[in-house]
């Protein structure tokens, strides 16, 4: 017999990989917009069951608060919101899914050659207070590099966002 965790672990899980897909699928781009928003509202629902409340709120805060509501502003700002996106050609659609596959062997090769050591350190409290000097510090128990890294993501985002509010809108002739 399952548990409430376990109940609560796979809706959760289903909730993220569901709209994970669905947003890869469509062909709306505000729909798929609204996909990415529900998995982000999930992988922070994660991190609350996980008990890690600073990452929920920093996952809340930052990704379903400050990208998905740019992503939406472009969106409408540019009144592209009811339009299809282009039927991608089959040799996007090639490239893409072999991108997806070298980054899914890299992940799963890095973490098979991770040595997980059990217990020789002992935990963190995670406060804001440890939280914080860790993500600051440069050795090897810090987190600096990785901090850096999602601060190339937003870039990312932000860079991504403003070209879908500058893509350029087919000339109507009323002529």
């Amino acid at each position: 017999m399952m548990s409430g965790s376990t109940i609560l672990f796979y809706l959760l899980a289903t909730l993220i990989i569901s709209c994970g897909v669905l947003s890869v699928l469509t062909r709306q781009i505000f729909r798929a917009a609204i996909y990415v928003l529900f998995t982000l509202i999930g992988i922070a629902g994660m991190y609350f069951w996980l008990q890690y409340e600073f990452l929920a709120a920093v996952q809340i805060v930052v990704y379903v608060g400050g990208i998905i509501v740019l992503i939406i502003f472009s969106i409408f700002l540019t009144q592209q919101a009811g339009e299809k996106l282009a039927k991608q050609q089959l040799d996007r659609k090639i490239f893409a899914g072999l991108a997806a596959f070298c980054g899914f062997a890299l992940t799963i090769v890095q973490v098979l050659q991770h040595g997980f050591k059990m217990g020789t350190e002992t935990p963190i409290v995670p406060t804001v207070e440890n939280i914080g000097q860790r993500m600051l510090d440069v050795n090897n128990s810090g987190y600096a590099f990785p901090f850096e890294i999602v601060s190339i993501l937003l870039l990312a985002a932000l860079v991504g966002c403003i070209v879908i509010a500058l893509r350029s809108k087919p000339e109507v002739n009323l002529k």
